[in-house]
């Protein structure tokens, strides 16, 4: 079988040198435009949270980073290379992982065997060493293992390794979602509401996670995220979307006192009565 050839697509001399680099990324649905013309950088090792009142275009910006969704115009640079129009499968194989909004798992698979899965892309054995069961690929079983087992301490729920996903609770699936994200290897971690349905606690532990996983990891991460105590405690650089546009970015400090992000919010007349 001849292996596909990778899209190279155009060359930008003049690309910053990040993790994750967007340009002009418009994505349209008929005659609806839901992303109009976006820039966007993650740099390298740097935490980013991406927020805006529901209907913004986040989640869509999501799914055009990662190939879900074509992108009208404009371009994805990952590390300096050129992801556009890339299925979402080679995306994950070249280094952007990702989690979802709506938990996403095998039910009715280990917390392990959900782990593994993720690890496919990068096993050579084939079908044929795992038929035979080759040194090869006993060898490879092995290493899969002892690396989800890793990731599932890592994250903080190495002792469900053998339970079916469908039994976790609700933070400890968020956790498995990062876990199997982590075992495609990525460059860039991108965060879909990560702390959604998480009691306070849960919430702050999960903050410093992400800053665990950028140390530890050496990622680069990019979030969604609704609760803004969230944004504010975890985020180095924060971008601002509405209506489908960039309307703000800056620091955590910048953005909590920036006028257009207040009446995005909370609407002018919120904003007049001091709500």
């Amino acid at each position: 079988m001849t292996a596909a050839v990778e899209p190279t697509g155009p060359v930008v001399p003049d690309a910053p040198a990040a993790a994750l680099h967007a340009e002009g990324i418009k994505v349209q649905f008929g005659g609806l435009i839901a992303v109009n013309g976006v820039n966007f950088t993650v740099p390298n090792g740097g935490i980013v949270s991406l927020i805006g009142p529901n209907g913004a275009g986040k989640t869509t910006f999501f799914n055009a980073l990662t190939g879900l969704y074509k992108v009208a115009a404009g371009y994805v640079l990952l590390g300096g290379r050129d992801i556009t129009g890339l299925p979402p499968h080679r995306v994950a194989d070249l280094g952007l992982a990702r989690t979802f909004q709506n938990i996403r798992l095998f039910g009715l698979m280990t917390a392990e065997e959900n782990v593994k899965v993720a690890m496919h892309s990068h096993l050579k054995s084939g079908v044929f060493g795992t038929v035979l069961r080759t040194p090869r690929q006993r060898r490879e079983e092995k290493e899969a293992h002892e690396t989800a087992l890793e990731l599932l301490d890592f994250v903080g729920i190495g002792k469900t390794a053998g339970e079916y996903a469908r039994n976790l609770s609700y933070g400890d699936q968020r956790r498995l979602e990062v876990a199997r994200a982590l075992a495609l290897r990525p460059k860039v971690l991108l965060l879909d509401e990560p702390t959604a349905g998480m009691n306070p606690r849960e919430s702050a532990q999960f903050t410093e996670f992400v800053h665990r996983v950028r140390d530890e990891k050496g990622l680069s991460l990019l979030l969604i995220e609704h609760d803004m105590s969230v944004v504010m405690r975890v985020s180095e650089h924060i971008t601002v979307l509405d209506r489908g546009e960039k309307i703000a970015e800056g620091s955590p400090e910048q953005i909590r006192t920036n006028d257009r992000v207040i009446e995005a919010y909370l609407g002018t007349a919120g904003k007049e009565s001091g709500a």
